[in-house]
């Protein structure tokens, strides 16, 4: 059963979706064009908000970390689109070796690293974990809960070559990891295929690029199936060498505040949509919802006080925060069971394979919900979200996620173009 949802619907919303399943076969024609000359990341997932008048996404990870909140159900859809993943990647595939994040403490996340060991082990490929932990020196079980546990081995290299003691050099390196710290000098210059690639991680990839690519993608997409881009598209703009400790920078964020609630209202006054723009400055790099706020006016950003500075100072791995992103705040009007929700897609090759709600019981609808009081729901899907149903309305499960399904394969491919356009000279 899905989750008891509420979406409170409005007339542009549901028109919108209409288009999309009024214009389903443009649509997957135009995105197996697409993926014909952009190769798909390996896997990835997107972080939707539905404002009724609004459908966009607000964040793309490449390095995914909840596949253990996925829905059962669907884990023979994660096999089946992984196996095309590997084949792309080597037809003679038979060894992958799987380089998570530095924890050993945080069960769910480890649940995730074994979730997806037993997605690629299921395409037949023999699976092991390298950590890059220096303390794990010899095989190491950690309990994962409910009677399971996972073996973290340590990294060895010998040469240019990646791998385990007692096991062949694999095929592929798999990252679980977003280098949020800067990459490690054993993964430097190996001979072995690196999925994503290294300037895939946080160290340098900034979400501000990422925006600017998903704009110019949605302009195409848009045009193809007659909509205004910005129904799909937050707009953002971007403020560099901001320094939240010593206050510098401050102008230049109000500036750019200021002048992004100015375009919003303006396609507020366009659409009569009767609501208060804001915006959510963040970290132009990063995870975890670190170094996030909501801004309703360009005043809120100057004299922050000392609190306010520490939380928008520092990201995962203590990086600082030196660049952040202005981003059109977009309000979620999905709840689950009474609690404010949004949904995020998980996506392998270029495949839509589930998702779930992130829900959160003390944030408010135009606050960010990867924070404490969060819990996850899974998207019980009856059907996928890339088979929509004609024969129903618009917002009937099966097209609602369809809708969810275009707009993080959207995302997706501006991934794809991002990664291209951002690889370091001589790297294809």
């Amino acid at each position: 059963m899905v989750p008891r949802l509420t979406t409170a619907l409005t007339g542009p919303l549901l028109e919108l979706e209409r288009q999309f399943l009024d214009r389903a076969t443009t649509i997957e024609k135009w995105f197996r064009e697409q993926w014909r000359d952009h190769l798909p990341p390996f896997y990835g997932s997107v972080d939707l908000r539905n404002a009724g008048f609004k459908l966009a996404p607000v964040d793309m990870n490449l390095f995914p970390g909840g596949f253990n909140n996925l829905n059962v159900d669907f884990l023979p859809l994660c096999m089946q689109a992984a196996q095309a993943a590997v084949e792309r990647l080597c037809t003679n595939a038979s060894r992958l070796l799987l380089v998570p994040e530095n924890h050993t403490r945080n069960r769910f996340y480890l649940q995730n690293v074994a979730c997806l060991v037993s997605i690629l082990r299921m395409t037949g490929l023999e699976v092991r974990i390298g950590s890059l932990l220096p303390d794990i020196t010899a095989p190491t079980a950690l309990d994962i809960g409910e009677g399971a546990s996972l073996t973290l081995e340590p990294l060895r290299r010998q040469g240019a070559r990646l791998g385990l003691d007692g096991f062949d050099p694999p095929c592929a390196v798999l990252l679980n990891n977003d280098l949020s710290g800067g990459v490690p000098d054993i993964l430097r210059g190996i001979d072995e295929q690196l999925i994503p690639p290294l300037h895939a991680g946080w160290h340098a990839r900034r979400k501000s690029k990422h925006a600017e690519v998903y704009e110019r993608v949605v302009a195409i997409f848009s045009q193809a199936i007659g909509i205004d881009p910005w129904r799909i598209c937050p707009a953002f703009r971007r403020c560099s060498e901001v320094n939240f400790h010593e206050r510098a920078g401050e102008e230049c964020l109000a500036h750019h505040v200021d002048g992004l609630l100015a375009e919003i209202r303006a396609k507020y006054r366009e659409y009569d949509i009767d609501e208060e723009p804001f915006v959510v400055v963040k970290a132009d790099a990063g995870t975890y919802g670190m170094g996030v706020m909501t801004v309703r006016d360009a005043a809120e950003v100057v004299g922050l006080n000392r609190r306010q500075r520490n939380k928008m100072a520092v990201g995962k791995e203590g990086m600082q925060v030196e660049e952040v992103i202005i981003q059109e705040g977009v309000r979620t009007i999905e709840t689950v069971d009474g609690a404010v929700a949004e949904p995020v897609v998980y996506m392998i090759d270029h495949y839509v394979v589930g998702g779930f709600y992130r829900v959160n019981t003390v944030r408010g609808r135009d606050e960010n919900l990867n924070a404490p009081g969060m819990e996850f729901r899974s998207l019980a899907f009856d059907t996928p979200c890339s088979t929509p149903d004609c024969n129903q309305s618009p917002d009937a499960a099966p097209n609602r996620f369809y809708a969810y399904g275009v707009i993080a394969r959207l995302a997706l491919l501006a991934a794809s173009v991002e990664i291209e356009e951002t690889a370091p000279v001589g790297i294809t």
